[in-house]
């Protein structure tokens, strides 16, 4: 999927614009971007951890000659991800979508069911005989 489908995709299952799509997504990648550029962490439970490494210079081997060489210090970004995602790449289920709460109105409050008065029917008296 690329970032076009990627917009599509978003903005059809959020019922909005591609455009605000885009927008969305843009201003997504520019948080987490900017975040992890400036040295802190993100992470998005269920998805993926952003990082920031920066490791210091240091002698290597080149493995062809066997001649020590110097390697500059780097800053790399790490991206890992996180059990939810794993889990579902491994398996090949894919996440349902949480489901949109409406917001329902109250239901009417009912007054307290009366009970019917009781019919009572007079009891026959059977006289006895002697």
């Amino acid at each position: 999927m690329n970032r076009s489908q990627l917009l599509n995709k978003f903005a059809e299952d959020n019922g909005i614009a591609r455009k605000q799509a885009d927008e969305y997504v843009t201003s997504l990648v520019n948080i987490i971007t900017a975040s992890v550029a400036s040295g802190e962490d993100v992470a998005i439970s269920g998805f993926a951890k952003f990082r920031r490494i920066d490791r210091p210079a240091r002698l290597a081997r080149n493995p062809a000659t066997g001649e020590t060489v110097k390697v500059k210090a780097k800053r790399v970004a790490r991206i890992t991800p996180l059990k939810n995602f794993k889990d579902a790449v491994l398996t090949g289920k894919v996440p349902k979508p949480p489901v949109k709460k409406v917001a329902k109105k109250a239901p009417a409050k009912k007054a307290p069911a009366k009970k019917a008065p009781v019919k009572r029917t007079a009891a026959k008296k059977t006289a006895k005989r002697r």
